[in-house]
């Protein structure tokens, strides 16, 4: 019997985990994520040279515009370095860099290959045919989704959850336009092939189904103007229609009538054999036979 508890006793001691363990374990693990993030950076390096801007740019003078967004937009960072290797955004826009140059050489599967291993490391789905402009700022950035035939211009920031999507299965343009200088807040979702203007600000979690003039603001579900060039606008705007606001707005009128009805009534109470007198009959089965 002392026997087999002492057997018992060496199985568990087996599994048990002890802090040098953990402390192993985690070391381990810290450094097969480093080795990863050097890898891509390292494989970056030697596939952007793919991808040059119109004005033929060094890819570093990209890379370092890149960087200044981040600290120009987000007071959170402290530096070039804590940039360079703890921001997911910053990451998924050069692993996009790789991919797109790749993809406009014709080649389809090592940039999806490329843009899903972007996904796994940083949580941000960029499809290798997207058109990315410059300064482009990614704050946090997970469950972002750009569409393969979406363009995006200069100095766009976008908040974690935005998806810039398409409708139907239809080929060709069918992913959203984005202009410069526009801030798409957070789980916002821009949906179609149109324009949003310069200047727009999209709040957060609204649906854009159509086109937003330049100077902008749009919030709700669906979007609606409210804001353009500055000045307020009618929250039942023509361009984009709110169906529910006009269901609320209905209700109120029908509401509003009931009541001055019931306040009409209550002011000429009649007799109650009157109201009697006003009873409807109404025919029976039997009556008709008759």
């Amino acid at each position: 019997m002392s026997s087999a508890l002492l057997d018992v006793k060496d199985e568990r001691s087996a599994f048990t985990v002890t802090p040098q363990a953990e402390w192993n374990h985690g070391k381990t693990s810290l450094q097969l994520w480093l080795r990863g993030r050097f890898f891509a950076l390292f494989a970056l390096l030697h596939v952007w040279n793919l991808d040059r801007s119109k004005k033929g740019a060094p890819m570093f003078r990209k890379m370092k515009s890149d960087i200044q967004a981040v600290l120009d937009n987000d007071p959170a960072a402290t530096g070039p370095l804590e940039v360079i290797f703890t921001y997911s955004g910053i990451h998924a826009i050069w692993f996009h860099r790789a991919a797109h140059g790749l993809y406009r050489k014709g080649w389809r599967t090592l940039p999806r290959i490329i843009s899903q291993f972007s996904r796994f490391m940083t949580g941000i789905e960029i499809h290798p045919g997207a058109t990315i402009g410059e300064r482009l700022f990614i704050d946090h950035g997970m469950g972002i989704v750009i569409g393969e035939t979406c363009e995006i211009g200069n100095d766009v920031i976008l908040y974690q959850g935005v998806t810039l999507g398409g409708t139907g299965k239809e080929k060709g343009k069918r992913h959203p336009t984005i202009g410069n200088n526009v801030v798409i807040g957070s789980g916002a979702k821009i949906l179609g092939s149109f324009t949003v203007g310069d200047q727009s600000n999209i709040g957060s979690n609204s649906v854009v189904l159509k086109e937003v003039p330049p100077y902008s603001t749009v919030v709700g579900i669906p979007g609606r103007i409210v804001k353009q060039a500055g000045i307020k606008q009618d929250r039942l705007s023509h361009q984009l229609p709110d169906p529910i606001v006009d269901s609320i707005r209905s209700l109120q009128a029908e509401i509003e009538l009931l009541r001055t009805e019931l306040a009409e009534v209550k002011s000429h109470p009649e007799p109650r054999g009157k109201l009697q007198d006003k009873r409807v009959h109404v025919p029976s089965a039997k009556d008709e036979q008759d």
